[in-house]
């Protein structure tokens, strides 16, 4: 769970956005809302789908194709 120290003549709100935004980071907020209603066995199929293709996004140029043809061959 996060924490958040207030700091010294600090306004509450302002902690609490910090707060707020540490467990979004950390994906307590999205789980609290799965975790609020029934979720049927196509909803969970459908949203692990989503979060693979969202943790694979970034993978897609990572490895690049090398080309074997250089140019002083010519």
């Amino acid at each position: 769970m996060p924490e958040v120290e207030i700091k010294k003549g600090e306004p509450i709100e302002r902690a609490l956005k910090r707060l707020k935004g540490k467990m979004e980071a950390e994906g307590v907020m999205e789980e609290i809302r799965r975790l609020r209603a029934f979720e049927t066995p196509a909803e969970k199929t459908k949203r692990k789908a989503r979060a693979n293709a969202k943790r694979n996004r970034g993978n897609r140029f990572r490895f690049t194709l090398k080309d074997t043809r250089s140019s002083d061959d010519s």
